[in-house]
């Protein structure tokens, strides 16, 4: 993504709402080169295009939380595909962070395969780089508006496998207990994949150490490594290293 449709992507959700030419005004460029981003945009899932003007993408969908604070969550991406090594199996659970990080393997990696539980990953890296990527996705109840499976058919799956790496996201943070997650069943799932990972890595942007969310998705000890951005507050980094935590802030 070049540094104008990022640009583009931030305007969008911001407002939800924008005309193809504001967008071209707000950024000194043709209305034909905006049409042009929004369609590369549109093609990533990341906003939608109507006659005229460029919408953002439903709150509750993926793609929407994708967009938000999107040029942190890339290096956030980057860097945990740094982690990983040609020819490595790894799992990646459901979250925009770990969607891109799916994206960065598909196009950096060789023979990577991955196991995962989110329909729209699958969906989201099938053709970049001619869909070289071999995914395995688990199976489950399918939750449509996150695109991902769920229940314990997650686990009877996940069981078949174990890897040295497992990618998740996280909704929250409770200082000295752990992360949690807003959707029960996705916190099972996350700790039914847990159970075929030697490492648990987070991938999260910092603004998740301000929310609580209702689960209990995994406790201080049972996390190998947080990658985050660089204003994660002091006193969450200091105590996820004290728990033997690896912390990797990117800027």
């Amino acid at each position: 993504m070049t540094d104008r449709q990022t640009k583009i992507l931030e305007i969008v959700t911001r407002q939800k709402k924008v005309e193809v030419a504001a967008l071209s005004e707000m950024l000194g460029v043709s209305q034909v080169t905006i049409r042009k981003d929004l369609d590369a945009l549109e093609g990533m899932e990341l906003l939608t295009r109507e006659h005229g003007y460029a919408a953002a993408k439903n709150m509750s969908d993926i793609g929407n939380r994708l967009a938000l604070r999107y040029d942190i969550k890339q290096k956030i991406a980057q860097a945990a595909a740094d982690m990983v090594s040609d020819g490595e199996t790894v799992m990646i659970e459901s979250g925009s962070s770990c969607a891109l990080l799916a994206a960065c393997l598909a196009e950096r990696k060789k023979d990577v395969t991955i196991i995962t539980n989110s329909a729209f990953i699958a969906r989201f890296i099938r053709e970049i780089n001619g869909g070289v990527v071999k995914t395995i996705l688990l199976g489950g109840e399918y939750q449509k508006e996150a695109e991902v499976m769920v229940g314990p058919l997650v686990k009877t799956c996940a069981e078949a496998f174990y890897v040295d790496k497992l990618f998740m996201g996280t909704d929250g943070y409770i200082p000295d207990i752990g992360f949690t997650c807003g959707d029960m069943m996705r916190a099972e799932a996350m700790k039914s994949m847990m159970g075929s990972a030697k490492n648990a890595i987070i991938l999260t942007d910092s603004s998740k150490f301000k929310e609580h969310g209702v689960v209990l998705q995994s406790r201080l000890k049972d996390i190998h490594k947080i990658i985050t951005d660089s204003e994660i507050p002091a006193d969450a980094k200091t105590t996820l290293q004290q728990n033997g935590i690896q912390v990797e802030v990117v800027e």
